[in-house]
């Protein structure tokens, strides 16, 4: 593939190529801090948001990326938001709404056409918004790093997760390898990243499972189990995050 990448501030006749397809199942849908960006991000953000088509077939979407700049006061090498993905679409509102550009660049998400994977655009897309963020004039990018094997192991702590290493001393997760490879280092993680709760009903909806029992359910592609509570009608999810932070000069 020849594989062309822009930004939709450079390209804004490629932003309808990003309904093309969704990789996140129905539950991950749900977190309602998420509308705070998603809502219009071509729109909002279109010097942080990224495409990837292949020159061949204009009109077909390989790969998307978004980020977002927010402000943060503290070192990104040693400290970085408790809540992850959810404060930094917080954080990064509030700077929008303020008319404040933010310090730092965070990355939000790089999704890779099913099936286009296996291609190699994983790290095209992460080196693509490294270069953005530096032609922006950021010193810093970060990444709430949702680790793609992680949901294979559902009962094991973040912490411990994240501290898997191959023989070569590289992260047993891909998606933490990627990131590593392209010079980023873990700093951090969130156990809470974003919050997603509903009734059992709605669970039931988004997962297909019976969410008929208390305690905790494993929902596949989930990387913790969702607690539920049937008495209370309702159960709720809990997503960790692995912090890793990119310096680019």
């Amino acid at each position: 593939m020849d594989v062309l990448t822009a930004t939709i501030a450079q390209r804004p006749d490629l932003a309808s190529l990003l309904r093309q397809f969704n990789a996140w199942p129905p539950f991950m849908r749900q977190d309602p801090v998420g509308s705070l960006y998603y809502a219009d991000p071509a729109t909002a953000y279109p010097e942080f948001v990224l495409v990837a088509i292949d020159r061949d077939q204009p009109d077909r979407l390989l790969a998307k990326g978004y980020s977002v700049p927010f402000t943060w006061d503290e070192d990104p090498a040693v400290s970085l938001p408790e809540f992850g993905w959810d404060d930094v679409i917080v954080s990064a509102a509030v700077d929008r709404f303020a008319g404040r550009r933010g310090n730092l660049v965070s990355a939000l998400e790089i999704s890779i056409r099913p099936d286009a994977r296996g291609r190699g655009l994983a790290e095209v897309m992460l080196r693509a918004m490294l270069d953005n963020a530096a032609a922006l004039g950021f010193h810093s990018l970060v990444a709430p790093v949702r680790p793609n094997g992680k949901h294979l192991r559902p009962d094991m702590p973040i912490a411990e997760y994240a501290a898997l290493t191959r023989d070569d001393g590289l992260p047993v997760d891909a998606w933490l390898r990627v990131h590593v490879r392209a010079g980023g280092a873990i700093v951090g993680i969130s156990a809470r990243a974003m919050a997603i709760a509903g009734s059992t009903a709605q669970w039931r909806e988004w997962t297909g499972l019976p969410f008929d029992t208390t305690g905790p359910v494993t929902v596949p592609e989930a990387l913790n189990p969702v607690y539920c509570d049937v008495e209370r009608d309702y159960a709720v999810y809990c997503e960790p995050c692995v912090w890793v932070h990119h310096r680019l000069t």
